[in-house]
Order: structure tokens, then C-alpha cells, then sequence
């Protein structure tokens, strides 16, 4: 086995751990955020000041990030008294929705190709 096809297979076999890593990594935290949110349903009753206070702090905590969080909970309250929603297990469906919403800002859901810079570095994150 040549010195070129030994790096490749041990650059390959490193970029796999990382991946691997960062895939547990992610998963932990969509585990953490759904049980969250679950636990946040469970606790309250009907949907009140109180739940959408303790959902701002689980959406924070999840590095949401606060400008996102306060947009996304200013339209979750008008969402929520818009469809009269009052049982906490409803508003976990209008959540979702809200924040495919705000993810794809109004742009088109389908991606068509990726956005690389050809003269300097790109970056690519995953999301998973």
C-alpha cells in the first residue's frame, strides 16, 4: 500500500470519528430540547403566560438564540389565541410549525444546489 492511499484511508477514518461525534453530539441536544418541551406539555394544563415563560427559558437554554426566541414566541401567542388553542399538547404541533417557519424565512423549502465560494473556504453544516 502506497504512502498517499495510507494517509487517505486514516484522514477518511478520522473525519468518521469526527462526524460520528458531532452526530451523537446532535443528538443529545434534539433529545434534551424534544424531552424539554415534552416535560413543559406534560406540567401545564392549559396554555397560559406562565408555559409560554418557561418556553422561552427552554428555547434560550437550547441557543436559539434571543432575537429568534422572542419572534417566535410573540407569534406563538397570536397563533395560539388565533386557533383558540387552550390544551398544552396542541401547541406543540403550532411550535413545529413555527419554527420550520422562521428556519426557512419564507424562502422556498427545497434546496437546489449548494452555495460554494470557489475562491476561498465554504462552510457546510449539518443539521441533523
Amino acid at each position: 500500500m502506497g504512502f498517499f492511499k495510507k494517509l487517505k484511508d486514516k484522514i477518511n477514518n478520522q473525519t468518521e470519528q469526527v462526524t460520528d461525534k458531532f452526530k451523537d453530539g446532535m443528538s443529545k441536544t434534539r433529545d434534551s430540547f424534544t424531552s424539554k418541551v415534552n416535560d413543559l406539555v406534560a406540567r401545564y394544563r392549559k396554555v397560559d403566560e406562565e408555559f409560554f415563560e418557561e418556553l422561552e427559558e427552554i428555547l434560550i437554554s437550547a441557543d436559539v438564540g434571543v432575537t429568534t426566541v422572542m419572534e417566535l414566541i410573540e407569534e406563538l401567542e397570536m397563533e395560539v389565541k388565533r386557533r383558540n388553542i387552550q390544551d398544552t399538547e396542541e401547541v406543540k404541533e403550532v411550535i413545529s410549525e413555527k419554527l420550520v417557519e422562521i428556519y426557512y424565512d419564507g424562502e422556498d423549502s427545497s434546496i437546489e444546489e449548494l452555495n460554494l465560494n470557489e475562491d476561498g473556504l465554504s462552510v457546510i453544516l449539518p443539521l441533523v
